[in-house]
């Protein structure tokens, strides 16, 4: 047994399967869960990480700079990122103070492009619209459009945006790819071109890409195709918003779907939009995706600690 302590940074850890969980009181640690029930801010998880003194912490998308880092010193030993974005995380600075750092890049996959593949039929068949309409008491009818109709461009050929593109190829849509840092001799089964020149040809366009610099603005949407729909499971940051409401007021863009946002809880100008389905960042909530993605975590983070999973 051991007397280290763990602390838990996501507020839905182990919340739909109590595996994670087990795992860590089987090693005999001493889980400390996080005190607010929410995502912890940065004053919020740098007096956490100070005042329970802890060994490792397994992070959600707390702010984890280097001031929040240094705070958790010299106790701190790991960190283990819940999740595939570390752009909340200063991996430099981990390196820099001796904390091992994780993360689990292949459990959102399945569930993220599943989700992907949802909004995006959810959105072309105008299930909201015939929802909204039925449930005001009127039986009214529209014509969607089939996926085969469709050609969609993926921003990022990572391991979500290869999955998307598989899910979307075996449902008939023609595919675009647009990936500067995919090298020239990686395997890529569609054609690759710049995103001016995808977003000319595309009825849709699919973000995956990692960073936090905007690839959409008022310059992209200009030159896409009339009434564009947006797809992004990313990052907020990857789409300049006040340019987002400017095309989706002219009509640029017809459609988006939005699973990640600048601010989290989001209430900016997108609520107006009824045309704008927006989720509240739940890509990876399923419950098979959570249960194995918080159990990687849990288990690097044991590893990186030096005390043996059960």
């Amino acid at each position: 047994m051991t007397s280290l302590r763990v602390g838990i940074g996501p507020s839905s850890f182990a919340q739909e399967d109590s595996q994670p969980l087990e795992i860590l009181k089987q090693a005999g640690v001493t889980v400390v869960p996080n005190p607010t029930g929410k995502r912890l801010t940065e004053p919020e998880i740098t007096a956490f990480l100070a005042r329970e003194r802890l060994d490792g912490l397994l992070a959600g998308l707390e702010p984890l700079n280097r001031r929040v880092l240094e705070a958790g010193r010299p106790q701190l030993r790991a960190l283990a990122r819940v999740g595939i974005g570390i752009t909340n995380v200063d991996v430099a600075a981990c390196k820099d103070l001796g904390i091992r750092f994780s993360y689990t890049p292949d459990g959102p996959t399945e569930a993220v492009a599943e989700m992907t593949l949802a909004a995006l039929l959810h959105l072309v068949r105008e299930l909201g619209p015939q929802d909204r309409a039925l449930h005001e008491g009127r039986w009214t009818k529209v014509i969607g459009r089939s996926l085969r109709e469709l050609t969609v461009l993926i921003v990022g050929y990572g391991r979500i945006g290869r999955t998307v593109a598989g899910q979307l190829r075996g449902l008939g849509c023609e595919l675009l790819v647009c990936d500067p840092f995919l090298p020239p001799e990686a395997p890529c089964e569609f054609r690759r071109v710049s995103l001016p020149e995808g977003l000319s040809q595309s009825d849709v366009v699919s973000l995956h890409a990692a960073g936090d610099r905007a690839v959409l603005g008022d310059a992209e949407f200009a030159a896409a195709r009339r009434g564009l729909i947006v797809l992004n499971s990313a990052r907020g940051e990857l789409v300049d918003e006040g340019a987002l409401v400017r095309a989706l007021e002219s009509g640029a863009v017809g459609k988006a779907w939005f699973d990640a946002f600048w601010q989290e809880p989001y209430s900016g100008p997108l609520l107006k939009f009824p045309q704008v389905l927006l989720t509240p960042h739940t890509g990876t909530y399923t419950r098979r995706c959570r249960r194995e993605m918080e159990s990687e975590a849990a288990r690097n983070l044991l590893r990186d600690l030096g005390v043996a999973a059960a």
